[in-house]
């Protein structure tokens, strides 16, 4: 039998399943990030940006040598390069799959993930744990931007509409845009995903409220993640001609984990890890 177009309807989403409590690295299920970049028109080795997709994990346990349960909390970088990105509910199987696994000690636990999912994603993958027992703190903050929803503005465009976006006459800026108003749904359960959208930029004025229209406009749309924030900086690329760009997104968890994907010219850094306050 030949193999759907996209393999991402294979995947554990929306299926019932049984939660294994035994280290299982055959769970992953990478999905090839090629096959939604075709339709953006972006050409696997001549990617527009460069980037990360930044996972933060909260359900992290396993069991010491003697049988003592360990608690941790990790955060995972993915490079925007790895030809795969990883089915969210397939890391979380893999990650409750350690609840029940013997590991020496936190290194092995770490060094167990970083090859795990480098296999996975098909690139390196940075690994941080922080055991609970060092009291590891959160950092919950706004970006240092301009935020859009108090705008007010018509809005009846609930599927990507790139061409609400135009640049305004001017001096060049550079600015920081922000709005919570970002909701798309997965592509594969049509559960809602909300998140928290950054534009940065460098070149002739974005128009605020278009922008918003725009954002807005994902609402019904059915996208993974790490694809809508490249759909989104690829829309604002082509429509607003910007020097230099950075589209950045946090979406709220989901089984224990979020994702927060950053697509950049490679003008900006990438931000640090703080949460939005949904996260």
């Amino acid at each position: 039998m030949s193999q759907p177009t996209d393999p991402s309807i294979l995947s554990p989403l929306g299926k019932p399943t049984e939660y294994r409590a035994d280290y299982a690295p055959e769970l992953l299920y990478p999905i090839p990030r090629q096959l939604k970049r075709d339709e953006l028109g972006i050409q696997g080795n001549q990617l527009p940006f460069v980037g990360e997709d930044l996972w933060n994990a909260y359900e992290l346990s396993w069991l010491n040598p003697r049988g003592k349960p360990v608690v941790a909390v990790a955060s995972f970088r993915v490079p925007a390069d790895s030809p795969m990105l990883i089915e969210s509910k397939s890391f979380k199987l893999y990650l409750n799959s350690f609840n029940q696994t013997v590991f020496a000690d936190l290194a092995a636990v770490e060094a167990c993930l970083i090859r795990d999912l480098s296999s996975a994603a098909g690139a390196p993958v940075a690994v941080n744990i922080a055991d609970l027992r060092g009291r590891p703190q959160a950092r919950i903050g706004s970006p240092a931007g301009i935020l859009l929803d108090d705008l007010d503005i018509d809005c009846d465009c609930y599927q990507p509409s790139p061409q609400l976006l135009r640049t305004l006459p001017g001096s060049p800026v550079e600015e920081t845009l922000y709005s919570h108003l970002l909701k798309s749904n997965c592509l594969v359960t049509g559960q809602p995903d909300w998140a928290m959208v950054v534009v940065r930029y460098r070149g002739q004025p974005i128009d605020r409220a278009g922008l918003l229209r725009y954002l807005v406009s994902f609402r019904n749309h059915n996208e993974f993640h790490e694809q809508c924030v490249e759909r989104i900086f690829c829309d604002i690329q082509r429509a607003c001609a910007p020097v230099a760009l950075a589209v950045h997104a946090r979406y709220t968890r989901r089984g224990g984990l979020d994702i927060n994907p950053f697509r950049s010219t490679g003008d900006f850094a990438p931000p640090d890890n703080t949460r939005e306050i949904r996260q």
